[in-house]
């Protein structure tokens, strides 16, 4: 039980870290995000590596989560898919925003816990260049770590956290895996997923806070597994349905 004692140590402690060292960050997301939920425009989010991609999974169509989240879900960036390397290839994320329709002023939250690879950095440099505003939650030490010129990362060399407008920094080291075993070199446990989903979770619930101290109902999914949960949400489904491309009805 020793790795799990470590596992849950050295996970917590991430938490804590982004809990004490985020806040701020947290918060300006979160200001920011309200007034896209206010105005009745969509938030924009992408997970853009192939378990990144969770981070946009998690606050979709989400018990408990907003409903205007238009999540980005192209083909070939899941694991799920079958060639999931499509986080290496330069050039595809112009057309993914295309399809999805970001536009200027939007708001997109990228999130990739290395921020480095060639889908995330297209991704913000094009989000820039249509005027949309970016939430970035990444690492800055796991990309701060990558050696220049990897075959992993954008032909650009540059990070994630280095484009962001507002960057939340998730705090997990260079190698996602955090937990020792004697006598064997690589780690394992990863800690990536639990580091997004508190942090855009967090978010998710402060823009509730933030909607209801102005005055203003907030959108939030009921889990459609509980008595009135298909009826609470049905109103959400046919309001957003031609907005948002996953969704759909029940």
């Amino acid at each position: 039980m020793k790795l799990m004692d470590d596992y849950y140590t050295k996970i917590t402690g991430i938490l804590t870290k982004i809990k004490n060292e985020e806040e701020k960050n947290i918060q300006k997301a979160a200001q920011l995000l309200a007034n896209v939920v206010e105005e009745k425009k969509l938030i924009y989010v992408f997970g853009t590596g192939g378990h990144s991609i969770m981070g946009a999974m998690e606050i979709f169509w989400r018990a408990g989560g907003l409903v205007p989240i238009n999540a980005i879900f192209p083909p070939g960036v899941s694991v799920a898919s079958s060639h999931p390397n499509t986080e290496r290839v330069e050039g595809y994320a112009k057309f993914i925003l295309r399809y999805y329709g970001l536009k200027r002023d939007d708001v997109i939250i990228i999130s990739n816990v290395n921020g480095i690879n060639p889908l995330t950095i297209d991704t913000a440099l094009e989000a820039k260049r249509i005027g949309a505003k970016i939430i970035a939650t990444t690492s800055r030490d796991f990309a701060n770590s990558v050696p220049k010129n990897l075959p992993a990362r954008h032909s650009s060399n540059k990070n994630l956290h280095e484009l962001g407008d507002i960057v939340i920094d998730l705090h997990v080291p260079y190698g996602d895996a955090i937990v020792e075993i004697e006598n064997f070199e690589q780690k394992v446990g990863a800690s990536s997923t639990f580091a997004v989903c508190f942090a855009l979770n967090s978010v998710s619930g402060l823009v509730v806070e933030e909607l209801l101290r102005r005055g203003v109902t907030p959108p939030v999914w009921k889990s459609a597994n509980v008595k009135g949960g298909d009826e609470s949400n049905k109103k959400y489904v046919e309001e957003y349905i031609n907005k948002i491309p996953h969704l759909y009805r029940v």
